[in-house]
């Protein structure tokens, strides 16, 4: 299309093909009716066609502007919604959204997706899983939007909220000793071999997963170390050994695998977070914030 062909001559030539009668459409338009005239003529004479039959006493639609008229409503109509979904996605009611988590946070995921879809039914939420550690590397990188990440460190560039405190319990073989206890310690655990990811997937996540064993003056190291809970209750559940998870990860316990609740001179509890590049205040991203807060108890710690 020319360069020289402005929107409000085609909105002139949209309203006049409905109306076909030069008072009407100048009032609808709000325009004097010379200007319409000019903005007809302009587009006429850029074309290269006529778009109107003209007598003293009726206005028609010439053969080019019948064909021209439902083609120019088409794109008004989709200039319309283009602009009112830029609109949408200023205001975060809209676009998309990319949400990294951990696994063990499944569930903590599920209910905060749930209560945003309800306000934000627009938002396409694009999910990816991994670590601790990817999902930080991932907000720095600007791969990911937010994360949910568990017993995260404080660190420059990244904003935590506290989403969910849970209890850490014990996951033990069907066949071992302490299944039918009401309760099992961490020390009564220590000849068994332990089941854990590795450091390296969260640093501070690992600390705080293998406290209730250093309090009990257990310096160990786990014993097989693999990413992810699924497999780690997966080799529980097959007898290779033992760990000790926070209770969400928990939640699909494979066959062969029994939770004890755990026992120790302090609570041991594993926090959900969720992350944010700090200083990210893209509509979207404060309508997960805020829809986040709102479904949580105490709103945001």
């Amino acid at each position: 299309m020319d360069s020289r062909i402005e929107l409000k001559h085609l909105r002139a030539f949209s309203v006049l093909g409905e109306e076909l009668h030069f008072s009407g459409a100048a009032a609808e338009l709000r325009v004097a009716q010379p200007a319409l005239s000019q903005w007809i003529r302009h587009l006429e004479r850029e074309l290269g066609v006529r778009l109107f039959e003209r007598t003293s006493r009726s206005v028609r639609l010439s053969d080019a502007g019948a064909v021209f008229l439902p083609r120019v409503r088409e794109l008004l109509d989709r200039l319309e919604r283009d602009v009112e979904e830029v609109r949408r996605v200023d205001r975060g009611e809209a676009g998309t959204l990319d949400l990294g988590f951990i696994t063990s946070a499944g569930v903590v995921v599920s209910d905060r997706l749930k209560d945003f879809a309800a306000l934000r039914p627009d938002v396409n939420v694009r999910l990816s899983t991994g670590d601790t550690t990817q999902m930080l590397e991932r907000l720095r990188r600007g791969s990911c939007d937010i994360g949910v990440v568990r017993d995260a460190e404080h660190e420059t560039g990244i904003e935590l909220h506290s989403l969910r405190w849970e209890d850490f319990v014990a996951v033990l073989p069907h066949t071992h000793r302490a299944v039918g206890r009401r309760t099992v310690t961490a020390e009564q655990l220590r000849e068994d071999p332990l089941i854990l990811f590795p450091r390296a997937s969260g640093p501070r996540a690992y600390e705080v997963n293998m406290k209730p064993f250093r309090d009990a003056g257990d310096d160990r190291r786990p014993d097989q170390e693999c990413t992810g809970w699924h497999t780690v209750l997966q080799l529980v559940s097959r007898g290779l050994g033992v760990t000790i998870a926070p209770r969400s990860a928990t939640e699909e316990l494979p066959d062969g695998a029994v939770v004890v609740e755990l026992d120790g001179p302090v609570p041991y509890r594993s926090e959900v977070q969720l992350a944010v590049r700090e200083g990210d205040r893209r509509p979207v991203v404060e309508a997960f914030l805020r829809a986040a807060a709102e479904s949580s108890p105490a709103g945001f710690e």
